[in-house]
């Protein structure tokens, strides 16, 4: 391969590993509620939209640090998630999924039309975490940010290892996961696992927000596409299997990118759905996921 051909393919590789990462975040998100209920939780594209709109606030018109306002905007959108589980998902007896599905996509139309009315249709930008000066590798460049991004993805899923298998409450919340009827006997409070999944799947998608809105912008609409996106990453991966939804998010990135390069930008987003097809069609259960019975294996 000639270099200028390599760095072109080095530079497409960044570009996927950027995307493929946030798609990971989203779709590790997707996987913490389903485990915990079995349901498909299509209001966590707007939790991503709600830490980016709220970091770009906090940074730019309050002129907080950027550490200060990430603790902030992901403790708010945190509360978002509790407060979405117990005012939506707990009152309900006896719930059927579908219902409870409906239920989030009723949530997701809310907190897009608060969006839309206290940040407007525009789109909000934020500095860049440590400077937007590009490093420069081998002819291609890949920014600060995408570092941020794929470190802070890393920190997350090492703390998602440790939470669910040397905390009790992390035990607790995979017992729930895999027999919740077992683990009431056993003394588990279901209810308040249900909960703790939503905050911290709320956490995540801000999160993801806070550190992709320097690079892509925000505006109160992306959250369907990166809902959208995250939720075909968590299916190729794998329901329920968190490492799973990383190595499919950075796959799903890396062949967009490829795509977008090689073939034409304008199918780019088309490839996330067509993977997920083929998923369906070859292997329904994702590349990484076994069974129903077997939610939370791989945490």
């Amino acid at each position: 391969m000639e270099s200028g051909g390599f760095t072109d393919f080095l530079q497409f590789i960044f570009m996927g590993l950027q995307r493929g990462c946030i798609y990971a975040l989203v779709a590790m998100g997707f996987n913490i509620i389903y485990s915990a209920t079995g349901v498909i939780n299509f209001a966590q594209g707007e939790f991503v939209v709600l830490g980016g709109l709220m970091m770009v606030t906090l940074t730019t018109g309050f002129g907080l640090s950027i550490v200060f306002a990430f603790l902030i905007s992901t403790l708010f959108v945190t509360i978002i998630g509790i407060l979405m589980e117990r005012c939506t998902i707990n009152p309900v007896k006896k719930p059927t999924v579908l219902r409870l599905i409906i239920i989030t996509i009723a949530v997701s139309i809310l907190l897009k039309g608060v969006a839309m009315i206290i940040w407007g249709k525009g789109s909000h930008y934020m500095r860049h975490f440590s400077g937007s000066d590009p490093f420069v590798i081998a002819g291609a460049t890949i920014l600060p940010q995408t570092l941020w991004i794929i470190g802070i993805l890393g920190v997350i899923v090492v703390a998602f290892v440790v939470f669910f298998n040397l905390t009790m409450t992390g035990k607790s919340m995979r017992a729930c996961a895999i027999n919740r009827d077992a683990a009431c006997l056993a003394g588990i409070n279901d209810r308040n696992m249900v909960m703790l999944s939503f905050a911290l799947s709320a956490g995540i998608g801000a999160v993801a927000g806070i550190i992709v809105t320097p690079i892509i912008q925000m505006d109160y609409a992306r959250g369907a596409l990166l809902g959208l996106k995250g939720f075909g990453v968590a299916v190729v991966g794998g329901l329920g299997n968190s490492l799973g939804a990383v190595i499919a998010g950075i796959l799903v990135g890396v062949l967009e990118a490829l795509s977008g390069g090689y073939i034409s930008s304008h199918y780019m987003d088309a490839i996330a759905l067509l993977i997920l097809l083929l998923v369906l069609f070859v292997r329904p259960s994702g590349l990484f996921g076994s069974s129903e019975a077997s939610r939370l294996k791989e945490f």
